[in-house]
């Protein structure tokens, strides 16, 4: 308990005391510690090299440097490698991620790790039941990470601590800190004025093995809030306008710095909504400068010791004046309108007040069948409260949600804390159900029930992603995301046309009344309720553990090393598929229910591209046989290239792979026999995991190149005895006909990652670097 009750452990040190005490970055690593020392000293170096004011992701991206005397900067161009202070895991990515740990050898993990369990619970009938039940089904996936987490070092959060990045935000981000993590909305932390990064599990086993961390020199796009948040308007109406200017791919390669005197009007889990939610735009992360907020949210939770020293070395927690962006975009809050983005993309945006019209114009359903509110973005305390503000008004006039309405809190702290101040009954009473902590229909765990499949629907989320069938596995869902006192309001209503700014209801006395603009405190008066203790500290010594994997199992399966390069060409491949449109990891590998294979490779590959489009015939999960000219799923295809010892290529659109950080989508065509993915362009996180897997990520040097390749044809890659940094490689199109055509394929890999896919994979470079060092 001692670990999450904020009132027991807070410091109280003097803040002359503080610059040279040392303070522990969680309350669960007392021996691990800030060390703003480090930061100032590499900034300071990078600063006189430079010779120029630095912009907040600068500071703390390079004062995280492994060398940064020696290190080239160039912002979009130079690799950079890294030393990160912290990595966390969620469950689904973190069993693949501790099977490339075990296979590493290494014998504990070199920086402070977490693993958080909160992907594999189903929503299916309320918060303890599903619990349970997830307990229950997921036993061997809970005690393999348990115990993997004692051996190497690793601290263990189990099922019902809440969502990973709540937890994070609540223990151990903090101003300044470089953390990666598993999972793509890792950028939350930027709430906290972190570098927060989310990353293939393949990335966080570099850093737990102490090796340095490669990431491109991010560009920096500067967002300057002017105006004050107020009314309606909420941190979440921020980033889906942001996401409407900049679209899913605007930020690809980019952190997104926000900036200027608005930021002062938004709470610090406000902050974290919008950093959250910085994931759907393809930016590397997100960041607020240290502030006032932050430092309320620090003491609150326990770490007003980690404030002060903040407070001590604000000047590199915060951008320099005069420094320079590579883009800038303007928002004044005062101005901003509540948002409803969707459906099926996160960057359609719309003013909530034109949504019902929209709607109804584009053949969009605009009765709500379900609002849900909750996620790792939007489940704070003052999430919770302005809901709660809105469902009360309902209920005093006797109104209950028309449309099905469920509540995910975001931490059991949170969920201990809303219950102890009557959020949760109220939201309950206007018709809730509170499921566990957990992600739940966020990312498809829900076991949904009002509708057939293929039936058209409308959801209301406050959630940060809507592909398509991402939630319920329906491809006719039109889901839409927007903040949750909309969600809320819009569930009363049970309707898109319901504007609240505007718009009244009717109460059961048949009297009409306007909601008004929720209020709500930030945080607790009380300090928070940390529910039940739901942390595993590992051992001091771990070496005597055993971690069971059994070779019959279908959930787990220990890695087998892929087979290096032959040191030739990519002769007379086959085409797997050619995409049609959008594909994300979901396209590619589909959560859901397939999450629990994420710990068996094997398995898992049967959901393989089972989601996208194949141009040929217009359907998902259906392509040509080259060998045998049928047609069947695109798995089998896969493995039946793989048995007759055929290589096979996939053909991409724009922004391939955007979407979740799960690497499976790359280790599954590469278990599966491909070697080459030909695109337009792809999505940061998933073009570094498909290196990192031996796998040849490639775009089109011309974008209509795409045209000239149809699914029968055989593809040459040549030239790669040569393959070298910033040099094309050809690649020769073989069609039916008997002619050829010759193209240019462009590619980001530097010498280090050309030794991954000349080595097989990065792990077995890795393994090759021991070798030679031992």
């Amino acid at each position: 308990q001692h670990a999450l009750n904020s009132g027991v452990r807070r410091y109280h040190v003097a803040p002359v005391l503080c610059q040279r005490a040392k303070v522990a970055m969680s309350h669960f690593e007392p021996n691990e510690y800030v060390n703003y020392e480090k930061l100032e000293k590499n900034i300071n170096i990078v600063r006189k090299r430079l010779d120029r004011p630095l912009t907040l992701s600068e500071k703390i991206v390079y004062g995280h440097l492994d060398d940064p005397a020696k290190q080239e900067i160039e912002r979009g161009k130079t690799y950079l490698r890294l030393r990160p202070d912290r990595v966390a895991m969620q469950d689904a990515t973190a069993q693949m991620a501790m099977l490339q740990f075990i296979s590493s050898g290494l014998p504990k993990v070199a920086v402070p790790s977490t693993i958080h369990c909160d992907h594999l619970i189903e929503a299916q009938s309320g918060g303890e039941k599903d619990l349970q039940r997830a307990k229950d089904i997921n036993q061997e996936v809970y005690n393999f990470l348990a115990t993997a987490g004692a051996k190497y070092g690793v601290g263990f959060w189990k099922p019902g601590s809440g969502i990973i990045h709540q937890i994070i935000l609540e223990n151990y981000s903090y101003p300044g800190v470089m953390l990666i993590g598993t999972d793509s909305h890792t950028p939350n932390g930027g709430g906290l004025g972190g570098i927060c990064i989310g990353v293939g599990g393949a990335d966080a086993v570099d850093v737990m093995a102490g090796i340095p961390w490669e990431l491109k020199c991010p560009k920096v796009i500067g967002v300057k809030l002017t105006g004050k948040l107020s009314g309606w308007t909420s941190p979440k109406d921020v980033i889906l306008k942001v996401a409407g200017i900049l679209t899913v791919k605007g930020g690809t390669g980019a952190i997104i710095e926000y900036h200027g005197p608005g930021v002062d009007s938004i709470s610090c889990t406000g902050m974290a909504t919008i950093c959250n939610m910085g994931a759907e735009i393809g930016a590397t992360t997100s960041i607020f400068p240290y502030n006032e907020r932050m430092k309320k949210y620090l003491g609150k939770t326990g770490r007003a010791d980690i404030a002060a020293l903040a407070d001590e070395f604000k000047q590199h927690l915060v951008p320099d004046s005069g420094c320079q962006y590579d883009q800038v975009i303007e928002i004044n809050l005062s101005e901003l309108k509540p948002h409803i983005n969707g459906p099926f993309t996160p960057d359609l945006a719309h003013p909530v007040s034109d949504i019902g019209a929209v709607a109804e114009k584009e053949g969009w359903p605009v009765d709500i069948r379900v609002g849900l509110i909750g996620s790792c973005t939007n489940s704070s305390y003052e999430d919770m409260g302005r809901s709660a503000a809105v469902a009360k008004q309902a209920l005093a006039h006797g109104l209950k949600c028309k449309s099905k309405f469920t509540i995910t809190p975001g931490s059991e702290q949170i969920r201990a804390t809303i219950e102890r101040d009557g959020y949760a009954k109220i939201l309950r009473e206007v018709g809730g159900l509170v499921l566990a902590n957990a992600c739940g229909p966020c990312i498809g765990q829900w076991d949904r029930k009002d509708i057939k499949k293929g039936e058209k629907n409308t959801i209301v989320t406050s959630y940060n992603r809507n592909f398509t069938g991402r939630n319920d596995a329906n491809p006719e869902t039109h889901a839409f995301v927007t903040s949750p006192e909309i969600v809320t309001a819009l569930s009363i209503a049970g309707t898109l046309k319901f504007n609240p700014e505007t718009d009244y209801l009717t109460g059961a006395d048949g009297k009409k009344f306007k909601l008004e603009a929720p209020d709500a405190d930030e945080l607790p008066k009380l300090e928070f309720d940390p529910g039940q203790d739901t942390y595993q500290y590992p051992p001091k010594d771990g070496s005597g553990q055993h971690v069971d994997v059994s070779p019959t199992s279908q959930r787990l399966q220990l890695l087998e090393p892929f087979d290096k390069w032959d040191g030739k060409d990519l002769e007379d491949m086959l085409i797997l598929i050619k995409v049609k449109g959008k594909c994300t990891t979901d396209h590619i590998s589909a959560a859901g229910p397939w999450l629990k294979f994420r710990g068996h490779l094997d398995n898992i590959s049967n959901n393989l591209l089972i989601g996208a489009i194949n141009i040929e015939n217009g359907k998902a999960n259906s392509v040509r046989n080259a060998l045998t000219q049928e047609f069947g799923p695109v798995p089998d295809t896969a493995r039946y290239y793989k048995k007759m010892g055929v290589k096979w290529a996939v053909i991409g659109d724009e922004n391939y792979g955007e979407g979740s950080s799960r690497e499976h989508a790359a280790l599954e065509p590469r278990h599966l026999g491909g070697r080459v993915i030909i695109t337009k362009s792809f999505a940061r996180i998933h073009e570094t995991n498909l290196k990192k897997q031996g796998l040849l990520p490639l775009t089109f040097a011309d974008p209509a190149d795409y045209n000239k390749i149809h699914p029968v044809d055989k593809l040459s890659i040549v030239g790669l005895k040569d393959f070298a940094p910033g040099k094309p490689l050809k690649c020769i199109i073989k069609h039916p006909n008997g002619s050829q055509e010759t193209i240019m394929l462009n590619h980001t890999f530097n010498e280090s990652q050309i030794e991954w896919f000349q080595a097989g994979s990065a792990l077995n470079r890795m393994k090759e670097l021991q070798q030679k060092s031992s």
